[in-house]
């Protein structure tokens, strides 16, 4: 694991080119460090910006292009100094050795102008002109930059050089070169000198992918067989005995009789980045696919699996769903049917972050008594995710070890506008959007749908959220049924775009009976989605919900909304009351309104006038053809008689 192979542009997380940008006050010498480095010489006559250098691939070991840009230090030419710096993968900050005031100018203006830009990529600091610095007044470059560094902490190095002595030149661009394909930030952090969690997460994983016996240790052969992927040669013996002995000096329990444990291993890519060769960890983190943000290389998610028409969906297969029950019983320790929290962080630790600790995933699933998730509860978790994030939640099984090919983890869904043509639905995963004026009764509805009592959740809340459950067929089977709440001033949102009902298979609108004024708010919103389907062409079924049924329900509330809901087509409103647990079967009921999406989507006035005047220009269109083909059929006729006639004569 000492070994570093030079060239890793083949590899899907490596920066397949380097964009460096040279910037500094006028005199530094930004010019000539470019053509130095570039030609190995000093040019005596240098235009004040230089065209754009490309340096050979073979300039330095990692065999990747890099391309130097000159800039203009004039005030009016800021913009254009700014924009280079956006497109930019690190900075060259230069100053004069022998000009004290423009070495004062990088914490004055340059810094802060970069933070000011939002320039957050490497830089390094070069000091130019050494070779006129005052011989009688040397100052160590640590001592001159350490305080700035400590201010500044995203200069990666500084670097002192010479243009016309050749002295270092090179190695300027060579280290910009390297902070961009073995960046410090994202593997350590220098305030704890300790890796970052990302990281660690990362080689825990290829640890994991490594250890082929499942038995928690790196044997000679695995290591070997790490060695060769990585960096393709294998360890000697020897070599294998040092790393062993290193490990264990510093940490016995890093090493066991089976290998180099977890343990081990994490100390030492530590190890190794402390002593400056981060080129090692990031040749390994570059093999196993993973980019500078510790991320899978986009690479290995190909975009062309995440492609769909706005009414289709994703959903998980059932390779995918035997991959996660067989990492549900893995990881449920005890086997009592409860992923335990702190299981569930087990689970993702050898990815970056644990997906489900944010909006919209957080608190969305029903919980254990023991504040856990059921097989249940887990896989539809992974439904939502797929629906909402499909890249995102394919991403994550493969970094929890799913051993397939990413495609063949998610199927996107047929059409759904095919659907209501087919009469019939194959889906297996359903989205319900839940609207309704505010206090209607929406929360306490997804509440108890996640098996809430009402006593326990009677708070209602104005922000959007998801509540996702299976619930069961008449014939013993589950289906996964994912219910979105959304705020009465956040509808509009629905209309801002054609597709915004595209990904809808049912919106149920929510009321409360012993409010008139409620359900004449709920009336109009199904009204305003039903108008905007029809005009959209992404029809959706409705169904109202009456709730608060244990409250006395207002008269005119009873008579219009069956009178209204009759008109429009659809079912008369579910009467439910969250606080008394009597939800009359609402759930199964907007299950089977999904799955027949052809029975359920409401007409308006305007939607029935436009059809009737549709058929009466079909109907016309017919008269005209059959009157068409009646003169075409009388005219061949008596074409036919005339022939007849005139050959008979």
């Amino acid at each position: 694991m000492a070994r570093y192979a030079a060239g890793t542009v083949d590899c899907p997380g490596s920066p397949k080119s380097v964009r460096i940008v040279v910037v500094g006050d006028k005199g530094t010498g930004k010019s000539s460090l470019i053509v130095a480095a570039a030609t190995d010489s000093f040019p005596p006559n240098v235009p004040p910006v230089l065209p754009d250098y490309k340096l050979p691939v073979e300039f330095f070991p990692d065999g990747i292009p890099v391309t130097i840009v000159d800039t203009s230090s004039r005030p009016e030419d800021r913009d254009m100094v700014a924009e280079e710096l956006k497109r930019a993968d690190a900075v060259v900050l230069t100053y004069a050795c022998d000009r004290p005031e423009t070495l004062e100018r990088l914490s004055e203006y340059w810094l802060p102008e970069l933070r000011r830009l939002e320039v957050k990529i490497p830089i390094i600091v070069a000091g130019c002109r050494l070779d006129f610095r005052d011989d009688n007044n040397q100052v160590s470059l640590e001592q001159v930059m350490s305080p700035i560094m400590q201010q500044f902490r995203e200069i990666e190095t500084c670097i002192e050089c010479s243009a016309l002595k050749q002295l270092q030149a090179q190695e300027v661009f060579y280290y910009a070169q390297k902070t961009v394909l073995h960046p410090t930030g994202p593997l350590f952090d220098q305030d704890s000198q300790a890796l970052k969690p990302r990281c660690v997460r990362a080689l825990k994983r290829i640890f994991i992918l490594c250890d082929h016996d499942r038995d928690g240790a790196l044997s000679e052969a695995e290591l070997n067989d790490f060695q060769v992927k990585c960096f393709h040669a294998p360890l000697q013996p020897s070599e294998i005995e040092g790393v062993k002995r290193v490990v264990q000096e510093k940490l016995p329990e890093g090493v066991n009789e089976r290998g180099l444990t977890v343990t081990g291993f994490l100390f030492l890519h530590a190890l190794f980045i402390e002593k400056g060769r981060l080129e090692t960890t990031w040749t390994v983190l570059r093999k196993f696919g993973y980019n500078n943000d510790i991320r899978l290389a986009e690479e290995l998610l190909p975009s062309t699996i995440f492609k769909g028409a706005p009414d289709q969906s994703f959903e998980l297969t059932n390779a995918a769903i035997e991959f996660l029950k067989g990492m549900y019983m893995l990881f449920d320790d005890d086997q009592d049917n409860n992923l335990r929290p702190q299981e569930i962080e087990d689970l993702f630790s050898t990815a970056p972050e644990s997906p489900w600790k944010e909006a919209p995933y957080e608190d969305a699933a029903e919980k254990t008594a023991l504040g856990g998730l059921s097989f249940d509860a887990f896989l539809s978790m992974w439904s939502l995710m797929t629906l909402l994030e499909p890249a995102r939640s394919v991403e994550n099984l493969i970094y929890i070890g799913f051993p397939g090919d990413p495609s063949t983890a998610i199927r996107v869904t047929r059409r759904r506008r095919l659907d209501r043509k087919k009469q019939q639905c194959e889906r297996k995963v359903f989205q319900c959007f839940v609207l309704g004026p505010n206090n209607a009764g929406k929360s306490s509805l997804l509440n108890c749908f996640l098996g809430r009592s009402y006593a326990d959740n009677q708070e209602s809340t104005t922000d959007e959220r998801y509540a996702v459950n299976m619930v069961d067929e008449s014939g013993g089977a589950k289906k996964t049924l994912i219910m979105r709440e959304i705020p009465e001033d956040g509808v509009q949102g629905l209309f801002s775009s054609k597709e915004s009902l595209a990904a809808c298979d049912i919106a149920v609108f929510v009321y409360d009976s012993s409010d008139e004024s409620s359900w004449k708010r709920a009336t109009q919103l199904l009204v305003e989605v039903a108008t905007y389907g029809e005009a959209t062409g992404y029809e959706v079924p409705c169904l109202m919900v009456s709730a608060k049924d244990d409250l006395d329900s207002s008269p005119i509330s009873i008579q219009e909304s069956t009178r209204m809901t009759q008109d429009m087509g659809i079912e008369p409103p579910v009467s439910i009351s969250s606080k008394l647990g009597d939800f009359n079967n609402l759930f199964r009921k907007i299950l089977t309104a999904a799955q027949h999406p052809h029975l359920s989507i409401p007409e308006t006035e305007a939607g029935k006038s436009r059809k009737h005047y549709n058929r009466l220009i079909n109907r016309s269109l017919m008269a005209v053809s059959i009157g068409a083909a009646a003169v075409v059929v009388g005219l061949a006729a008596y074409r036919v008689y005339a022939t007849r006639k005139s050959s008979s004569a």
